[in-house]
């Protein structure tokens, strides 16, 4: 897959960029550098390769999955300049 310089004015007016024609041909080379790369790690075998996160073998923290309310109700509302039973009491505004 190569990049053209009409696909490159389109990305960039897509992206809203302003590109003089000598940064369109300068950003054509770049894209159809960078996507030769791409093709070359296509080629590469990884069959029997596991996926990894890290280079150090890690396993992430697991905490039960409990729902709890937190028991700060009184906490949150604490600041608050009115409340009525834990809720914020705030004026009206639609009459």
């Amino acid at each position: 897959m190569s990049v053209d310089l009409a696909t490159v004015k389109r990305v960039a007016h897509l992206a809203r960029i302003a590109v003089s024609e000598d940064e369109a041909n300068r950003m054509m080379g770049e894209l159809n550098g960078i996507l030769g790369f791409v093709e070359q790690l296509s080629e590469v075998n990884v069959d029997g390769v596991e996926a990894m996160t890290s280079v150090m073998p890690m396993a992430m923290k697991e905490r039960q999955d409990a729902v709890t309310d937190g028991d700060k109700a009184a906490d949150i509302v604490a600041n608050a300049p009115v409340t009525d039973q834990n809720f914020f009491l705030v004026p009206k505004v639609v009459e």
